[in-house]
């Protein structure tokens, strides 16, 4: 979207850290804010200030891993502003990093709850809604430099999160209309309560701003560390080495391809 003016849009997790700053930037193109969060303390203290700087803002109370709240949070936003334009699904958790080995399964099913089925609920939820409405909307998912390399060693849940939220992004916007744009935003490293106390973070709201520039540009994957890059490509450059040494290129070496091959098995039921 060239703007937000007169959008309304829902950011769970939006009373504190990115998700707030997030609230911000598009309160500040003119947009409805609507914050669904689990403390509807922070939730309230999050609208004063947004009101207190000339916005338009509700919150309600929303756990992102039970659907009926999720859904409720829906209800809200068109029950309060007639409408949802854009769902920011932000809500996200961490815990301390651990060796594989050792790690509690309940603390990695609770950052999967959140940080992968959250989003989940959210995409369906709104998206479906969104479908409906047939009018320009978006879908906007918070990865993280951890959907594109392991930034954070010993983080198997959090990083095992961030890399399923990629890819359901990127299958998404396959399947998206092209009335609804899908993007995943990838936070380095930025202040916020994960990093609470951590030297070294990116500004808040310096970060936002870049994702604002990008989200109107209409990017798919969002970025702001430069530095990024190059953990990235390590990881593909070692993987291409290999494939140059045991599965080089050759004619024809579609054959196994298994997008090759859906295209023509559907090509041959049409």
């Amino acid at each position: 979207m060239e703007s937000y003016k007169d959008k309304s849009v829902v950011i769970t997790g939006g009373a504190t850290g990115i998700g707030f700053s997030l609230a911000k930037q598009f309160g500040k193109d003119g947009a409805n804010i609507i914050i669904g969060g689990p403390d509807q303390s922070k939730n309230e203290s999050a609208i004063s200030e947004l009101k207190g700087m000339g916005f338009d803002a509700a919150a309600t109370v929303c756990d992102v891993t039970k659907r009926d709240q999720v859904e409720a949070l829906a209800d809200f936003a068109w029950s309060t502003y007639g409408k949802a334009d854009v769902i920011v699904n932000n809500a996200g958790i961490s815990k301390p990093p651990t060796p594989l080995l050792d790690v509690n399964l309940e603390d990695f099913r609770e950052v999967l709850e959140v940080n992968l089925f959250g989003v989940v609920n959210g995409i369906q939820v709104f998206g479906k809604r969104f479908v409906e409405q047939g009018t320009p909307a978006a879908i906007y998912n918070l990865g993280s430099e951890n959907s594109l390399f392991c930034a954070v060693p010993s983080a198997h849940a959090y990083i095992s999160s961030k890399h399923s939220v990629l890819a359901i992004t990127e299958l998404l916007a396959e399947e998206m209309p092209d009335h609804i744009h899908v993007a995943v935003i990838c936070p380095g490293f930025v202040k916020s309560e994960m990093t609470a106390g951590l030297q070294g973070s990116m500004d808040t709201d310096e970060f936002t701003s870049l994702v604002m520039k990008e989200l109107k540009a209409g990017e798919r994957y969002v970025v702001t560390h430069a530095y990024n890059h190059v953990r990235m490509t390590e990881r593909y450059d070692a993987i291409s080495a290999v494939f140059a040494k045991y599965a080089p290129r050759y004619e024809g070496d579609d054959e196994y391809d298994v997008r090759t091959m859906i295209a023509k098995l559907f090509g041959n039921q049409s």
